[in-house]
């Protein structure tokens, strides 16, 4: 495969208008059948065809769109994001191989988050984020477990969701209520207006054809994951295991309290256990992805 930096002639993002210009420029470019990416994506990796891979890269770029309203609600102008995500993509293509027999889809879906989400946290300088593990599980998660916790809450967490959340994310309380005050000054609607004209971020997004795209890539996605899951969790001990699901894999997490009790070890040996065997756990499910070829999980 041609192995030189590759350009691609995209629909421009910096006009003025951009950004509803570029959405409805990219809805001009036709979704591939199975067939035609398969061979297009040979042409590109067998033969380095720029032609090939600039249409592979363009029949996504609403994918990458939709992901990118996504997150929204971190304060960042959205044509940002989607040119962020438009780089993972195109660093998708570049390694796609067509003869693993996925979709395009569903693999670029891992590196277009992947490269959102590290913008996001570069550009979030006004919080301290992104050192740990945990602190960007908190960050990426907090604002749908508040939405299953406390569907209603649109200001101050009460103490025992605040509790609930770190418990879940591995974060203290004053973690929680920080970043939840922080992402509260970012919220936006879906109804904030694209265009002179009336549109809406809603009434682009009901694109049915993209839903079911997401939809399959993301079902193909839980199935990978699950996957690899099953072939990792041999790394971990009993009591490990027993911890890990008590922890952070059951629908209702058990408290460091409850399992002190049970194993008649501190609280702080029961998160100890679980943050070592979490790390076992990840550690050898990357590894089984870059086996794979498919890009490390977050």
């Amino acid at each position: 495969m041609n192995t030189k930096t590759t350009t691609y002639s995209l629909p421009s993002l910096s006009s003025e208008g951009g950004l509803s210009n570029y959405l409805v420029q990219i809805k001009k470019f036709p979704m591939l059948a199975a067939e035609e990416e398969y061979m297009l994506a040979k042409s590109w990796k067998e033969r380095g065809d720029l032609k090939s891979a600039e249409k592979l890269v363009t029949s996504h770029l609403r994918l990458v769109a939709k992901i990118a309203m996504g997150y929204r609600g971190y304060g960042l102008p959205v044509s940002e994001l989607v040119s962020e995500g438009n780089v993972g993509l195109m660093k998708a293509v570049k390694k796609f191989d067509p003869e693993r027999g996925f979709r395009l889809a569903t693999y670029s879906m891992w590196w277009i988050k992947a490269s959102i989400q590290e913008y996001i946290l570069r550009s979030w300088s006004l919080v301290k984020i992104g050192t740990t593990t945990a602190q960007k599980k908190l960050f990426f998660n907090l604002k749908k477990l508040k939405n299953q916790i406390a569907p209603r809450s649109d200001g101050d967490l009460k103490k025992e969701h605040v509790n609930e959340i770190a418990n879940r994310l591995n974060v203290s309380d004053e973690e929680v209520v920080s970043m939840n005050r922080r992402l509260l000054g970012q919220e936006k609607s879906l109804n904030d207006l694209v265009s002179e004209d009336g549109d809406e971020w809603q009434d682009w997004l009901a694109d049915k054809s993209m839903d079911q795209e997401l939809k399959i890539s993301q079902n193909q996605e839980f199935k990978e994951r699950q996957n690899l899951f099953k072939e990792s969790i041999h790394i971990l001990n009993d009591r490990e295991k027993e911890i890990l699901y008590a922890r952070r894999l059951n629908d209702e997490p058990t408290t460091l309290d409850e399992l002190s009790k049970k194993y008649k070890i501190s609280r702080e040996r029961i998160r100890q256990i679980e943050n070592k065997a979490f790390e076992k756990l990840q550690k050898c499910m990357l590894n089984a992805a870059k086996s794979k070829n498919l890009l490390p999980i977050n």
